[in-house]
């Protein structure tokens, strides 16, 4: 089963961490990397951009397309990175995002969602 492994950021919190705790934190994804390659069961991770900075939004507005800056303007947190694994079961999926090391950092969190095909669930 595939499941998407979503990385949920607040600025304000990393902002808040000590340099030291920045590099546990990018250490933890390399270790966190390295495990899961060696079962097998990452198949592709990314980190994204700042939306604040970087990022738009398409979308329809009185029938006319309308592009803005972010994502939402009200949201503190943002989608920062993901995994996409392939584990056995979705608890072992949630054992998966529980070794990211964001989970460890209060304020930040970690999404676990199936992923879904056009022939329904992988599941």
């Amino acid at each position: 089963m595939k499941y998407m492994l979503l990385m949920q950021v607040n600025n304000a919190v990393l902002d808040a961490l000590t340099e030291q705790e920045r590099e546990v934190v990018m250490n933890g994804h390399q270790e966190f990397i390295k495990t899961i390659r060696e079962s097998g069961e990452l198949i592709g991770t990314q980190a994204l951009g700042d939306p604040g900075t970087t990022s738009v939004t398409v979308a329809t507005r009185g029938g006319e397309v309308v592009v803005t800056d972010g994502p939402f303007v009200e949201a503190k947190e943002y989608l920062g990175g993901y995994y996409l694994v392939d584990c056995e079961s979705r608890d072992r999926a949630v054992e998966l995002a529980g070794m990211i090391p964001d989970t460890k950092i209060e304020g930040l969190a970690v999404e676990v969602r199936p992923v879904m095909f056009s022939a329904g669930a992988d599941m």
